[in-house]
């Protein structure tokens, strides 16, 4: 059998093309086992959302600490004691925080909208009134951010993410001259997907650096910051402090939610910026809203107590989850270790595992995954429209299914990616000695097993 631990590109032609029929064999083998599981999303699984039960018998009351009906119209910021405990967790003051409805996208939507109608506090106009406008966009990325501003038709210009967060030199130099350059969406603890953490130096950067669009605005989801997978938690920078010291106060506005802290769909989300974003915020809301759900806030609140509550609440998921990543790594490790066909990352917190395989085999892989049943988020969707460049990047989401299925999916997906790797050097070499007018000892791949051909850029 050819050793795995060898670099693919180094085998000889006869090595290589046993590999590729090993792969074969396996790949074979994966299909007859009638597969159907599903690793496209990063949702809680059962287990998770079973913490969260006693919310369904909360709360015990109507009325908050002033004595007022949670049932009735008003309180258009959201229930005080909830905000006091998320203005705790994200280092802000509770006059800084709006707690809304379920989804922090709906409240990410919104501020969009308004900035596209009415234009923010810093704008010389609205900026649907700008000939164009444009987005940086860190990459791998969120899809769901991404998707959000081709549905406005706000062009989306990429620089990489980095362990420590965006090409921060990268940005400086987009925004400095340019003022149709007008916000940038960046995850800062646990990104999506790669599991990064925005440096206190590069957060710094961000909120200081000089911008031509005077309302250019940092989008901070902080979507993952309670999400750790380890005793050792990353904590957030403080951007909202950054910012305003460097006398941009109105430049982050932050979003959180508790989406995948207790109910998915029956969460709360809130909403941090400065006052002066906040009233801003607000105004725009009040046309549409005479207030959020407080008795879920309520709920919340009778279910937390405090912001530790919710710091003890995440210890138990990540006990759940945290042996999903482990199995993600050790299936990856045991398959392609040394095969030089792939990276992934090994995040210490968040939702996702990033997977870099060979350049120009993403599509092929995800293809092989599926046909085997097992389903993963499509390539390239951590890029704007869907369009990695290099067609190598997947996003592997393994909290959903029990640890068993993790297991056995991460087993197949390494065995997809080890073929697609395979059949991509096997086509490379026969296309070269065809191109030296020569003959090839190496079996070409089958027709529908040939569509990721091209050189590794």
């Amino acid at each position: 059998m050819t050793n795995p631990r060898t670099s693919l590109a180094s085998l000889s032609d006869d090595d290589l093309a046993g590999f590729l029929a090993e792969q074969q064999a396996a790949y074979t083998d994966l299909q007859s086992r009638g597969l159907k599981l599903d690793l496209t999303r990063g949702k809680p699984s059962a287990a998770q959302l079973d913490l969260s039960n006693d919310l369904l018998h909360l709360p015990t009351t109507t009325k908050d600490r002033a004595g007022v009906d949670v049932r009735n119209y008003g309180g258009l910021e959201g229930l005080a004691e909830l905000r006091e405990i998320f203005a705790e967790l994200l280092w802000v003051e509770p006059s800084q925080v709006i707690a809304g409805g379920n989804s922090s996208l709906t409240m990410m939507y919104s501020t969009i909208v308004d900035f596209l109608l009415f234009g923010g506090v810093d704008s010389p106009r609205p900026w649907g009134r700008e000939e164009k406008v444009r987005f940086i966009c860190p990459v791998p990325g969120y899809d769901r951010h991404f998707s959000m501003l081709a549905s406005f038709g706000i062009e989306m210009v990429t620089v990489d993410m980095h362990e420590d967060g965006p090409d921060v030199a990268a940005v400086e130099a987009l925004v400095k001259d340019d003022p149709s350059i007008k916000g940038i969406w960046i995850v800062p603890t646990y990104a999506n997907p790669s599991g990064a953490v925005v440096s206190q130096e590069i957060a710094a950067r961000l909120a200081a650096m000089p911008t031509a669009a005077p309302d250019f605005t940092i989008f901070w989801d902080n979507a993952y910051a309670f999400h750790h997978l380890t005793e050792d938690e990353a904590k957030s920078a403080d951007i909202i402090s950054l910012a305003a010291a460097s006398g941009h106060p109105n430049r982050p506005i932050m979003f959180a939610s508790t989406s995948k802290i207790t109910f998915a769909g029956a969460g709360v989300a809130v909403l941090a910026a400065s006052a002066a974003n906040v009233a801003w915020y607000l105004k725009h809301l009040a046309m549409g809203s005479i207030g959020p759900d407080k008795v879920n806030h309520l709920r919340h609140v009778e279910f937390f107590r405090d912001a530790d509550g919710v710091r003890a609440h995440m210890r138990k998921h990540r006990e759940i989850i945290a042996p999903k990543f482990a199995a993600v790594d050790e299936a990856l490790t045991s398959g392609l270790a040394g095969l030089e066909v792939a990276e992934w990352s090994h995040p210490t917190g968040g939702y996702f595992v990033n997977l870099d395989v060979l350049d120009g085999t993403a599509s092929r892989v995800v293809a092989l995954a599926k046909d085997a049943g097992i389903a993963l988020t499509p390539a390239g969707a951590s890029f704007p429209l869907g369009h990695d460049p290099r067609d190598r990047n997947i996003r592997l989401a393994p909290t959903f299914p029990v640890l068993e299925e993790v297991r056995t999916a991460m087993a197949g997906v390494a065995t997809c990616v080890a073929l697609a790797a395979a059949e991509k050097l096997t086509a490379e070499r026969a296309s070269r000695v065809g191109a030296e007018g020569g003959g090839s000892t190496l079996p070409a791949p089958n027709a529908t097993n040939a569509t990721t051909e091209g050189a590794p850029r």
